[in-house]
């Protein structure tokens, strides 16, 4: 190269690191994804104690439908994982596989099939800093698999 090319790479470099950057995503919003295999695609999720509302965004990327591979995103206290999985399953489909009123589900989103997305905001005061979480699907049987830790703090 001659140097006159070599000075041109530099400045544009040079003029890259002085660009504004783009702003870092909100910390208090994370995304996961469930798929046709019975999987999440996130083990853990975390979110700093800062956080006043806490959105978790759930995609679901297979094909079948809610009925037959739906999926949802339950939060717990950890010890409370398999006990709200097991109540879940007797409350149905139109309960979103969730006991009505059952007051160890922290937060949850609706049973969503192939192709569909859905969404939770909860408040962070549900949560204590340094807490042991857990969050679930749901759906019969899911929640062998479909399982990870949330961190808060």
């Amino acid at each position: 190269m001659k140097p006159i090319y070599l000075c041109t790479i530099a400045a544009l470099l040079g003029g890259l690191a002085l660009a504004p950057r783009a702003h870092a995503a909100d910390a208090c919003k994370v995304e996961i994804s469930g798929n046709d295999m019975m999987q999440y695609d996130k083990q853990s999720l975390a979110v700093p104690a800062t956080c006043k509302e806490i959105t978790v965004t759930l995609h679901h990327a297979g094909k079948l439908g809610k009925d037959v591979m739906g999926h949802d995103w339950v939060l717990v206290a950890t010890p409370d994982l398999s006990a709200v999985a097991n109540a879940g399953i007797s409350a149905g489909i139109a309960n979103n596989y969730i006991e009505p009123n059952d007051k160890r589900v922290l937060a949850h989103t609706k049973i969503i099939g192939g192709g569909e997305t859905t969404s939770v905001t909860f408040p962070a005061s549900l949560l204590k800093a340094g807490g042991n979480y857990s969050y679930l699907c749901t759906f019969p049987g899911h929640s062998a698999l479909m399982k990870g830790t949330f961190k808060f703090g």
